[in-house]
């Protein structure tokens, strides 16, 4: 897929409608799940978690926040951010209510808790929840302020292979244990103030976007033809 195709900015049945800093009044009501990330690249998986915490949720949309830089990553191997973003917007082509954007370019914020509060100041009437994997559950302790997030929006986990569930998720679980709901009282979730976190019983899925950056780079190495002299 070539990502100057017109079906990097076109939905399954036309334009899709991407959320822009000063459209907020354009989301008004809706219950917003948002998946941050590099998207290094978009895959199944990032798909997969998505669909279903839509159901789980009763949640309207979920945004894709694919990011211009992950401040907790490396440079090296990250593709530019117009083409994660194009791969992103490829991949969710045919769902109407998931929609990539690279908003936090836009807002010129890099840290989930600037983010979060430039979204609720631009949107706010939206009802927001922040969708994460168990792996960065477990990580967010390293993230800047991290217990604000918390306090900013209602937090859904999505299992990932290889992390318990529950308050064995590390150090911000065990803190915000008495803020947790069980996954059956998730449709609520949006509803709620925070803080509330809830951990979702998603099928595990063991696509990731490091393992299908390996793949490709053995292949690339498997098709080089050594010279004979």
């Amino acid at each position: 897929m070539s990502c100057t195709e017109p079906s990097c900015q076109s939905g399954h049945r036309g334009i899709k409608r991407h959320p822009r800093a000063r459209d907020g009044a354009s989301w008004e009501g809706l219950s917003i799940g948002l998946l941050g990330g590099s998207f290094n690249p978009a895959h199944e998986g990032h798909l997969g978690i998505s669909l279903f915490a839509m159901k789980a949720l009763d949640l309207d949309r979920v945004w894709w926040l694919v990011s211009p830089q992950n401040p907790i990553k490396p440079l090296q191997g990250m593709a530019p951010l117009a083409t994660r973003l194009c791969e992103a917007q490829h991949m969710v082509r045919a769902q109407p209510n998931i929609v990539a954007t690279d908003i936090e370019r836009e807002m010129g914020t890099k840290y989930t808790v600037d983010t979060l509060k430039q979204l609720k100041k631009r949107f706010p009437r939206a009802r927001f929840v922040w969708l994460m994997g168990a792996d960065n559950m477990r990580q967010i302790p390293l993230w800047r302020q991290w217990p604000a997030i918390f306090g900013q929006v209602p937090l859904a986990i999505l299992r990932r292979p290889g992390y318990v569930v529950g308050h064995n998720l590390g150090k911000a679980a065990q803190r915000f244990a008495s803020a947790s709901i069980p996954a059956r009282q998730g449709r609520l979730l949006a509803l709620q103030n925070p803080p509330r976190w809830t951990v979702l019983d998603n099928r595990l899925n063991p696509q990731s976007s490091t393992r299908i950056r390996e793949k490709a780079q053995d292949s690339m190495r498997q098709s080089i033809i050594p010279v004979i002299e």
